[in-house]
């Protein structure tokens, strides 16, 4: 085995085998703050991940399913979510859950003065676009609830787009007059 001989930081000096030479070059010990910086990147995206709950269904993104807790003998409360789509136009056509006896979607409009809830047989999700589920606007409504929604619970529903199809998604409960979250969705209580 011969041994050569390498510059390193302005000088020469005799080159280490191979195998130990990993992180000895220049060009190398520039790779470390990169990789650390990477390292930190993947444990800081894997966190929010966790902490936003997304789930996918052919071309369509579901962000953030959440509930408002809702009092008890409280008939029914609100679902709300993201869907960005990255496809061809498609709706959402149904929910299913077994927290209340039906789900209906629905939509808040206004007329003159009042605003007035009214339900809609299926949410557009546009073709590259994106629709938001919030308090004040479209919405899931979880008809005749089986108990309150609990603050801090969760429940499984299945979301069923026209051509996407079906996913199960999980519903997080949030407080009674939460706005949505990390969303930033205005608030109003049904």
């Amino acid at each position: 085995m011969t041994l050569g001989y390498v510059r390193e930081l302005g000088r020469v000096v005799p080159a280490a085998p191979a195998s130990t030479r990993i992180f000895t070059t220049r060009k190398n010990m520039q790779i470390r703050p990169f990789l650390s910086s990477f390292l930190v990147s993947l444990l800081v995206a894997g966190a929010a991940s966790a902490h936003a709950h997304g789930y996918t269904a052919g071309s369509i993104r579901i962000e953030h399913p959440w509930a408002r807790a809702t009092a008890p003998g409280q008939p029914s409360g609100g679902g709300f979510l993201k869907l960005t789509n990255a496809g061809e136009a498609d709706k959402l056509i149904a929910v299913r859950a077994d927290v209340s006896a039906s789900t209906e979607l629905h939509t808040m409009q206004m007329e003159g003065d009042i605003m007035r809830m009214r339900q809609v047989d299926a949410i557009a999700v546009p073709a590259g676009g994106e629709v938001e589920l919030k308090p004040g606007g479209y919405h899931i409504m979880f008809v005749r609830l089986k108990a309150p929604l609990k603050e801090g619970a969760s429940f499984p529903a299945t979301l069923v787009f026209e051509k996407a199809g079906e996913v199960q998604v999980e519903f997080k409960v949030h407080a009674p007059g939460a706005r949505g979250g990390e969303h930033g969705t205005h608030g109003m209580h049904h």
